[in-house]
Protein backbone atom coordinates (compact mmCIF):
# COMPACT_ATOMS: atom_id res chain seq x y z
CA UNK A 1 0.00 0.00 0.00
CA UNK A 2 1.04 3.63 -0.65
CA UNK A 3 2.77 5.12 2.43
CA UNK A 4 1.02 8.78 2.71
CA UNK A 5 1.99 10.86 5.22
CA UNK A 6 -0.70 12.71 7.41
CA UNK A 7 -1.94 15.97 8.67
CA UNK A 8 -3.93 17.37 11.66
CA UNK A 9 -7.45 17.54 10.24
CA UNK A 10 -9.12 20.49 12.10
CA UNK A 11 -13.37 20.66 12.30
CA UNK A 12 -14.91 23.41 13.11
CA UNK A 13 -18.65 23.15 14.08
CA UNK A 14 -21.16 25.29 16.56
CA UNK A 15 -17.77 26.71 17.58
CA UNK A 16 -15.62 24.17 19.04
CA UNK A 17 -12.56 23.40 16.68
CA UNK A 18 -12.00 18.98 17.06
CA UNK A 19 -8.61 18.46 16.33
CA UNK A 20 -7.88 14.74 14.84
CA UNK A 21 -4.62 13.45 14.37
CA UNK A 22 -1.79 12.88 13.12
CA UNK A 23 -2.90 9.16 13.42
CA UNK A 24 -3.29 7.72 9.97
CA UNK A 25 -6.84 6.05 10.58
CA UNK A 26 -8.26 9.74 11.44
CA UNK A 27 -6.14 11.94 9.66
CA UNK A 28 -5.76 12.77 6.08
CA UNK A 29 -2.29 13.04 3.93
CA UNK A 30 -1.34 16.60 3.49
CA UNK A 31 -1.02 17.29 -0.49
CA UNK A 32 -3.35 19.09 -2.33
CA UNK A 33 -5.32 17.33 -4.73
CA UNK A 34 -5.95 19.17 -8.56
CA UNK A 35 -9.54 19.75 -9.48
CA UNK A 36 -12.92 21.59 -8.36
CA UNK A 37 -11.21 20.82 -4.58
CA UNK A 38 -8.51 23.47 -5.30
CA UNK A 39 -10.74 26.24 -5.54
CA UNK A 40 -8.92 29.25 -3.13
CA UNK A 41 -9.91 32.61 -2.23
CA UNK A 42 -8.27 35.65 -3.05
CA UNK A 43 -7.80 36.80 0.59
CA UNK A 44 -7.36 35.48 3.59
CA UNK A 45 -10.73 35.92 4.87
CA UNK A 46 -13.68 33.76 4.97
CA UNK A 47 -12.05 31.36 6.96
CA UNK A 48 -9.17 30.14 4.42
CA UNK A 49 -5.95 31.54 3.94
CA UNK A 50 -4.42 32.51 0.58
CA UNK A 51 -3.24 29.23 -1.27
CA UNK A 52 -5.22 26.88 0.87
CA UNK A 53 -8.03 25.00 -0.86
CA UNK A 54 -11.56 25.45 -0.07
CA UNK A 55 -13.05 23.07 1.77
CA UNK A 56 -16.35 24.41 1.87
CA UNK A 57 -18.10 22.84 -0.78
CA UNK A 58 -20.78 19.52 -1.82
CA UNK A 59 -19.35 16.26 -1.25
CA UNK A 60 -19.37 15.34 -4.27
CA UNK A 61 -17.37 17.87 -6.11
CA UNK A 62 -14.62 17.40 -3.44
CA UNK A 63 -14.51 13.96 -4.04
CA UNK A 64 -14.45 14.14 -7.82
CA UNK A 65 -10.28 14.66 -8.48
CA UNK A 66 -10.26 11.60 -6.50
CA UNK A 67 -12.18 9.31 -9.04
CA UNK A 68 -14.29 8.64 -6.10
CA UNK A 69 -18.03 8.12 -5.77
CA UNK A 70 -19.90 9.70 -2.43
CA UNK A 71 -23.35 8.50 -1.81
CA UNK A 72 -26.30 7.93 0.28
CA UNK A 73 -29.30 5.48 0.90
CA UNK A 74 -32.45 7.71 -0.05
CA UNK A 75 -35.43 7.84 1.72
CA UNK A 76 -38.30 7.63 -0.88
CA UNK A 77 -40.85 9.31 1.90
CA UNK A 78 -38.37 11.97 2.51
CA UNK A 79 -37.30 12.62 -1.31
CA UNK A 80 -41.14 12.73 -2.34
CA UNK A 81 -42.57 15.15 0.90
CA UNK A 82 -39.68 17.13 2.12
CA UNK A 83 -37.93 19.99 -0.91
CA UNK A 84 -35.06 20.46 1.34
CA UNK A 85 -34.00 17.01 1.73
CA UNK A 86 -34.40 16.14 -1.89
CA UNK A 87 -32.13 19.70 -2.67
CA UNK A 88 -29.64 18.41 -0.79
CA UNK A 89 -29.07 14.75 -1.79
CA UNK A 90 -28.67 16.04 -4.99
CA UNK A 91 -26.90 18.83 -4.48
CA UNK A 92 -24.22 16.55 -1.97
CA UNK A 93 -24.09 13.09 -3.59
CA UNK A 94 -22.67 11.52 -6.62
CA UNK A 95 -24.26 8.29 -6.08
CA UNK A 96 -27.43 6.83 -4.43
CA UNK A 97 -28.62 3.42 -2.81
CA UNK A 98 -32.30 2.79 -2.25
CA UNK A 99 -32.79 2.25 1.36
CA UNK A 100 -35.84 -0.21 1.16
CA UNK A 101 -37.89 0.12 -2.21
CA UNK A 102 -35.11 -2.22 -4.23
CA UNK A 103 -35.84 -5.24 -1.45
CA UNK A 104 -37.69 -7.92 -2.24
CA UNK A 105 -40.23 -7.12 0.04
CA UNK A 106 -41.02 -3.82 -1.31
CA UNK A 107 -40.28 -5.50 -5.06
CA UNK A 108 -42.70 -8.08 -5.39
CA UNK A 109 -45.13 -8.16 -1.98
CA UNK A 110 -47.55 -10.22 -3.97
CA UNK A 111 -45.95 -12.84 -5.68
CA UNK A 112 -45.67 -12.29 -9.57
CA UNK A 113 -46.51 -8.38 -8.84
CA UNK A 114 -44.34 -6.19 -8.97
CA UNK A 115 -44.25 -2.56 -7.36
CA UNK A 116 -41.76 -1.08 -9.44
CA UNK A 117 -42.91 2.40 -8.92
CA UNK A 118 -40.33 3.48 -6.31
CA UNK A 119 -37.51 2.09 -7.56
CA UNK A 120 -38.30 3.63 -11.01
CA UNK A 121 -38.81 7.22 -9.37
CA UNK A 122 -35.27 6.39 -7.33
CA UNK A 123 -33.70 5.56 -10.87
CA UNK A 124 -35.08 8.69 -12.57
CA UNK A 125 -33.82 10.68 -9.95
CA UNK A 126 -30.44 9.86 -9.96
CA UNK A 127 -30.76 10.37 -14.03
CA UNK A 128 -31.85 13.81 -13.32
CA UNK A 129 -28.78 14.52 -11.26
CA UNK A 130 -25.97 12.77 -12.53
CA UNK A 131 -25.93 10.21 -9.84
CA UNK A 132 -24.81 6.30 -9.83
CA UNK A 133 -27.35 3.89 -8.36
CA UNK A 134 -26.29 1.21 -6.45
CA UNK A 135 -28.61 -1.65 -6.14
CA UNK A 136 -29.69 -3.27 -2.67
CA UNK A 137 -30.45 -5.39 -2.52
CA UNK A 138 -31.36 -9.15 -4.49
CA UNK A 139 -30.96 -11.86 -2.36
CA UNK A 140 -31.44 -11.63 1.59
CA UNK A 141 -32.71 -13.68 4.59
CA UNK A 142 -34.24 -10.66 6.10
CA UNK A 143 -37.58 -8.28 4.42
CA UNK A 144 -38.54 -10.96 2.32
CA UNK A 145 -42.14 -11.65 1.25
CA UNK A 146 -44.50 -13.15 3.23
CA UNK A 147 -45.75 -15.29 0.55
CA UNK A 148 -41.55 -16.53 -0.04
CA UNK A 149 -40.73 -17.10 3.57
CA UNK A 150 -44.06 -18.54 5.00
CA UNK A 151 -44.38 -20.97 1.62
CA UNK A 152 -41.03 -22.05 2.34
CA UNK A 153 -42.12 -22.55 5.70
CA UNK A 154 -44.56 -24.60 5.29
CA UNK A 155 -43.65 -27.00 2.55
CA UNK A 156 -45.64 -25.14 -0.36
CA UNK A 157 -42.33 -23.91 -2.04
CA UNK A 158 -39.84 -27.03 -2.21
CA UNK A 159 -36.53 -26.54 -3.02
CA UNK A 160 -36.50 -26.67 -6.80
CA UNK A 161 -39.45 -24.12 -6.71
CA UNK A 162 -37.03 -21.76 -4.71
CA UNK A 163 -34.12 -22.06 -7.50
CA UNK A 164 -36.55 -21.04 -10.05
CA UNK A 165 -37.91 -18.36 -7.51
CA UNK A 166 -34.96 -16.58 -7.28
CA UNK A 167 -33.75 -17.44 -11.18
CA UNK A 168 -36.75 -15.34 -12.31
CA UNK A 169 -36.73 -12.75 -9.44
CA UNK A 170 -32.86 -11.72 -9.56
CA UNK A 171 -33.52 -11.95 -13.66
CA UNK A 172 -36.13 -10.04 -13.35
CA UNK A 173 -34.84 -7.27 -11.25
CA UNK A 174 -31.75 -6.75 -13.24
CA UNK A 175 -33.02 -6.61 -16.51
CA UNK A 176 -35.59 -4.03 -16.00
CA UNK A 177 -32.47 -1.72 -14.51
CA UNK A 178 -29.78 -2.69 -17.07
CA UNK A 179 -27.47 0.04 -17.91
CA UNK A 180 -29.21 2.20 -15.18
CA UNK A 181 -27.84 0.47 -12.26
CA UNK A 182 -23.80 0.54 -11.68
CA UNK A 183 -23.51 -2.32 -9.30
CA UNK A 184 -25.66 -4.77 -7.27
CA UNK A 185 -25.24 -5.97 -3.63
CA UNK A 186 -26.21 -9.42 -5.43
CA UNK A 187 -25.77 -10.92 -2.01
CA UNK A 188 -26.09 -9.42 1.54
CA UNK A 189 -24.70 -10.34 4.87
CA UNK A 190 -24.55 -14.48 4.48
CA UNK A 191 -22.16 -14.85 7.27
CA UNK A 192 -22.80 -15.33 10.48
CA UNK A 193 -21.07 -13.46 13.50
CA UNK A 194 -18.14 -14.65 15.93
CA UNK A 195 -15.08 -16.00 15.97
CA UNK A 196 -16.12 -18.79 13.65
CA UNK A 197 -18.39 -17.30 10.92
CA UNK A 198 -20.22 -19.49 8.51
CA UNK A 199 -22.61 -19.28 5.84
CA UNK A 200 -26.09 -18.28 7.53
CA UNK A 201 -28.40 -20.93 7.84
CA UNK A 202 -30.73 -19.21 5.40
CA UNK A 203 -33.78 -20.77 3.19
CA UNK A 204 -31.09 -20.77 0.18
CA UNK A 205 -28.44 -21.94 2.11
CA UNK A 206 -30.90 -24.29 3.07
CA UNK A 207 -32.32 -25.53 -0.02
CA UNK A 208 -30.24 -24.44 -2.57
CA UNK A 209 -26.80 -25.44 -0.88
CA UNK A 210 -23.56 -23.77 -0.51
CA UNK A 211 -23.13 -22.54 -3.76
CA UNK A 212 -26.59 -20.21 -3.55
CA UNK A 213 -24.22 -17.27 -3.86
CA UNK A 214 -22.34 -18.41 -6.95
CA UNK A 215 -25.93 -19.04 -8.27
CA UNK A 216 -27.00 -15.96 -7.47
CA UNK A 217 -23.97 -14.32 -9.13
CA UNK A 218 -23.81 -15.91 -12.48
CA UNK A 219 -27.99 -14.73 -12.98
CA UNK A 220 -26.97 -11.30 -11.98
CA UNK A 221 -24.41 -11.43 -14.67
CA UNK A 222 -26.33 -12.96 -16.90
CA UNK A 223 -29.75 -10.24 -16.85
CA UNK A 224 -26.73 -7.58 -17.03
CA UNK A 225 -22.95 -8.21 -17.86
CA UNK A 226 -21.87 -4.76 -17.51
CA UNK A 227 -23.27 -4.47 -13.94
CA UNK A 228 -20.32 -4.76 -11.03
CA UNK A 229 -21.57 -7.35 -8.60
CA UNK A 230 -20.81 -7.14 -4.99
CA UNK A 231 -21.09 -9.18 -1.69
CA UNK A 232 -22.30 -7.05 1.09
CA UNK A 233 -22.30 -7.39 5.27
CA UNK A 234 -21.58 -5.31 8.33
CA UNK A 235 -18.60 -5.74 10.94
CA UNK A 236 -16.33 -6.66 8.48
CA UNK A 237 -13.99 -3.11 8.19
CA UNK A 238 -11.29 -4.44 9.88
CA UNK A 239 -9.34 -7.49 9.55
CA UNK A 240 -11.35 -10.13 11.51
CA UNK A 241 -12.48 -13.38 11.28
CA UNK A 242 -15.60 -12.44 9.59
CA UNK A 243 -14.06 -10.32 7.20
CA UNK A 244 -11.27 -13.06 6.68
CA UNK A 245 -14.28 -15.63 5.34
CA UNK A 246 -15.52 -13.11 3.08
CA UNK A 247 -11.97 -12.64 1.76
CA UNK A 248 -11.41 -16.19 1.58
CA UNK A 249 -14.83 -17.01 -0.06
CA UNK A 250 -13.82 -13.70 -2.69
CA UNK A 251 -10.95 -15.58 -3.41
CA UNK A 252 -12.31 -18.72 -4.32
CA UNK A 253 -15.19 -17.31 -6.62
CA UNK A 254 -12.75 -15.30 -8.56
CA UNK A 255 -10.86 -18.37 -8.87
CA UNK A 256 -13.74 -20.53 -10.62
CA UNK A 257 -14.54 -17.32 -12.50
CA UNK A 258 -17.71 -16.88 -10.78
CA UNK A 259 -18.60 -13.01 -11.91
CA UNK A 260 -17.71 -11.70 -8.31
CA UNK A 261 -16.57 -7.60 -9.05
CA UNK A 262 -16.80 -6.21 -5.56
CA UNK A 263 -16.85 -6.04 -1.64
CA UNK A 264 -19.22 -4.04 0.10
CA UNK A 265 -18.31 -3.10 3.81
CA UNK A 266 -21.51 -1.31 5.59
CA UNK A 267 -19.23 0.55 7.90
CA UNK A 268 -22.30 0.68 10.78
CA UNK A 269 -19.92 2.56 13.53
CA UNK A 270 -20.97 2.47 17.32
CA UNK A 271 -18.04 4.66 19.48
CA UNK A 272 -18.72 1.88 22.44
CA UNK A 273 -16.33 -0.27 20.24
CA UNK A 274 -12.79 -0.12 19.11
CA UNK A 275 -12.34 1.50 15.65
CA UNK A 276 -11.32 -0.56 12.88
CA UNK A 277 -7.76 1.44 12.57
CA UNK A 278 -6.59 -1.54 10.23
CA UNK A 279 -9.62 -0.76 7.60
CA UNK A 280 -6.51 0.23 5.17
CA UNK A 281 -5.49 -2.95 5.48
CA UNK A 282 -8.41 -4.92 5.31
CA UNK A 283 -9.40 -3.37 2.15
CA UNK A 284 -5.80 -3.92 0.61
CA UNK A 285 -6.52 -7.36 0.73
CA UNK A 286 -9.69 -7.42 -1.18
CA UNK A 287 -7.47 -4.71 -3.32
CA UNK A 288 -4.97 -7.31 -4.34
CA UNK A 289 -7.51 -9.76 -5.70
CA UNK A 290 -8.51 -7.10 -8.72
CA UNK A 291 -11.54 -6.45 -6.98
CA UNK A 292 -13.52 -2.84 -6.45
CA UNK A 293 -14.83 -2.06 -2.83
CA UNK A 294 -16.60 0.60 -1.37
CA UNK A 295 -18.21 1.91 2.04
CA UNK A 296 -21.74 1.29 1.44
CA UNK A 297 -23.88 2.24 4.79
CA UNK A 298 -21.63 4.83 6.57
CA UNK A 299 -22.87 6.17 9.68
CA UNK A 300 -21.66 6.36 13.39
CA UNK A 301 -24.06 5.97 16.22
CA UNK A 302 -23.55 6.51 20.23
CA UNK A 303 -26.07 7.13 22.75
CA UNK A 304 -27.19 10.55 23.83
CA UNK A 305 -27.21 12.90 24.85
CA UNK A 306 -24.42 14.74 22.05
CA UNK A 307 -21.68 15.94 23.86
CA UNK A 308 -18.12 17.44 22.81
CA UNK A 309 -16.27 14.47 23.10
CA UNK A 310 -18.49 11.81 21.61
CA UNK A 311 -18.77 14.79 18.33
CA UNK A 312 -15.35 14.55 17.84
CA UNK A 313 -14.99 10.43 18.50
CA UNK A 314 -17.60 10.57 15.08
CA UNK A 315 -15.21 12.45 13.41
CA UNK A 316 -12.59 10.43 14.08
CA UNK A 317 -14.79 7.51 12.94
CA UNK A 318 -16.14 8.75 9.83
CA UNK A 319 -12.98 10.03 8.75
CA UNK A 320 -11.39 6.65 9.30
CA UNK A 321 -13.08 4.63 6.74
CA UNK A 322 -13.14 7.40 4.07
CA UNK A 323 -8.94 7.79 4.55
CA UNK A 324 -9.18 3.72 4.40
CA UNK A 325 -11.22 4.23 1.09
CA UNK A 326 -8.70 6.95 -0.19
CA UNK A 327 -5.73 4.81 0.33
CA UNK A 328 -7.10 2.23 -1.56
CA UNK A 329 -6.84 2.52 -5.37
CA UNK A 330 -9.80 0.55 -5.78
CA UNK A 331 -12.15 1.62 -3.47
CA UNK A 332 -14.42 3.26 -5.37
CA UNK A 333 -17.23 4.79 -3.34
CA UNK A 334 -18.18 5.84 0.05
CA UNK A 335 -22.22 5.76 0.64
CA UNK A 336 -23.89 7.36 4.39
CA UNK A 337 -26.50 5.43 5.45
CA UNK A 338 -28.95 8.33 5.40
CA UNK A 339 -27.05 12.04 5.62
CA UNK A 340 -29.83 13.95 8.07
CA UNK A 341 -30.73 12.34 11.87
CA UNK A 342 -34.23 13.77 10.56
CA UNK A 343 -34.98 10.59 8.67
CA UNK A 344 -32.14 7.94 10.20
CA UNK A 345 -32.92 4.38 11.24
CA UNK A 346 -30.59 4.14 14.12
CA UNK A 347 -33.17 5.48 17.00
CA UNK A 348 -35.90 2.82 15.81
CA UNK A 349 -33.30 0.20 16.09
CA UNK A 350 -30.94 0.98 18.58
CA UNK A 351 -32.51 2.42 22.35
CA UNK A 352 -30.94 5.43 23.16
CA UNK A 353 -28.83 5.90 20.57
CA UNK A 354 -29.16 8.09 17.32
CA UNK A 355 -27.11 11.52 16.08
CA UNK A 356 -25.23 9.33 13.38
CA UNK A 357 -25.39 10.95 10.68
CA UNK A 358 -23.56 14.32 9.27
CA UNK A 359 -26.18 16.18 9.25
CA UNK A 360 -28.45 17.33 12.05
CA UNK A 361 -32.04 17.53 12.00
CA UNK A 362 -32.68 20.82 10.50
CA UNK A 363 -30.01 19.46 7.72
CA UNK A 364 -27.17 21.93 9.58
CA UNK A 365 -23.60 20.34 8.96
CA UNK A 366 -21.98 18.65 11.91
CA UNK A 367 -18.54 18.11 13.01
CA UNK A 368 -18.78 15.24 11.17
CA UNK A 369 -19.58 16.43 7.57
CA UNK A 370 -16.95 19.53 7.82
CA UNK A 371 -14.63 16.68 9.21
CA UNK A 372 -15.43 14.74 5.75
CA UNK A 373 -15.42 17.95 3.79
CA UNK A 374 -11.79 18.59 5.08
CA UNK A 375 -10.47 15.31 4.23
CA UNK A 376 -11.33 14.81 0.82
CA UNK A 377 -10.40 18.90 0.29
CA UNK A 378 -6.68 18.16 1.35
CA UNK A 379 -6.43 14.44 0.37
CA UNK A 380 -3.60 13.12 -2.31
CA UNK A 381 -4.60 12.58 -5.76
CA UNK A 382 -6.83 9.77 -7.52
CA UNK A 383 -3.93 7.26 -6.29
CA UNK A 384 -3.86 5.19 -9.60
CA UNK A 385 -8.09 4.89 -8.94
CA UNK A 386 -9.88 4.37 -12.15
CA UNK A 387 -13.10 6.52 -11.59
CA UNK A 388 -16.07 5.72 -10.47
Amino acid sequence: MKKLSTALVGVLAAGTLYAVGPSTATAAPTQVPVGAAQQQTKSGFGGHFPGTPNTDLPLRVLARPHGLGVGTAIDMNALANDSAYRERAAKEFSAVTAENVMKWSELEPTRGQYNWGPADELVEFARRNGQKVHGHTLLWHSQLPAWLSEGVADGSIDSAELRDIVRDHITTVVKRYRGKVRAWDVVNEAFTDGDSPVLRDTIFRQHLGPDYIAYALRLAHAADPRAKLYLNDYAIDNVNPKSTAYYELARELRRQRVPLHGMGFQGHLDLQYPLPIDAPQNLARFDKLGMETAFTEVDVRFFLPVDTYKEAGQVGSFNTLLTACLLTPRCVMFTVWGFTDRYSWVPGFFDGQGSATPLDENFQPKAAYRGLQQVLAVATGPNGRRGF
